[in-house]
């Protein structure tokens, strides 16, 4: 009985005496129960108590000159969760691809955003890359076709619908530009879709 009595001291002195994360760059504002914490150029994730609950990592997306009145990525001045989803960054031929981890750090949402909202509601809006294989040329190169979606997709990666094609998107870095974002969920059953100059409401079938 003593023994399991010095082992239970022990170990909540240890618990209470555990050092919290320091010497750190930066410290995020709470979201869903975890905020995030920056060394340089990687971020980390604690929960209430100071806990890491995911490791410090050069991957997740932050912007820090970020614009509250933009759409997308340009708006993330911080990486949080929401919805349980936070949104990881890689770069494909210098050009940056955007997915999604979970609570625990995996990747839930494959990279293939252009530019990506923050989950909302069960839901996002994001303009994603198709890379279509259209076979060989006379040279034995492989032929690729560069397709452009906007869609809104659910947290599980899901596309739920196909809001619009996007055209002239350049990939080389020379003249690559953010593609904006043109739609905007309003509510469940609502999406506002930007078409030339005017916008046009939609319903939403989920």
């Amino acid at each position: 009985m003593k023994t399991i009595i010095t082992i239970l001291v022990i170990f909540l002195s240890a618990t209470l005496t555990a050092q919290l994360p320091k010497a750190l760059d930066e410290v995020a504002p709470f979201s869903e129960g975890l905020a995030g914490i920056r060394k340089g150029n990687q971020w980390a994730f604690i929960d209430d108590l100071g806990n890491i609950i995911i490791d410090f990592r050069g991957d997740v997306y932050w912007n820090p000159n970020a614009n509250d009145s933009s759409e997308g990525v340009k708006a993330i001045r911080y990486p949080k969760f929401t919805n349980g989803r936070c949104i990881v960054r890689k770069y494909v031929d210098e050009i940056p691809i955007y997915g999604f981890i979970d609570t625990k750090g995996e990747l839930v949402i494959e990279y293939q955003f252009l530019n990506v909202n923050l989950f909302k509601d069960g839901v996002t809006t994001g303009i994603i890359h198709e890379k279509i294989f259209r076979g060989r040329n006379e040279f034995k190169l492989n032929i690729y076709e560069d397709k452009f979606h906007e869609v809104l997709m659910d947290t599980s990666g899901e596309i739920i619908e196909f809001l619009g094609r996007r055209y002239n998107i350049q990939l080389k870095k020379s003249r690559y530009e953010l593609p904006r974002i043109t739609s905007k969920i309003l509510n469940d059953k609502l999406v506002a879709i930007r078409v030339e100059d005017n916008w046009e409401i939609r319903k939403l079938n989920f």
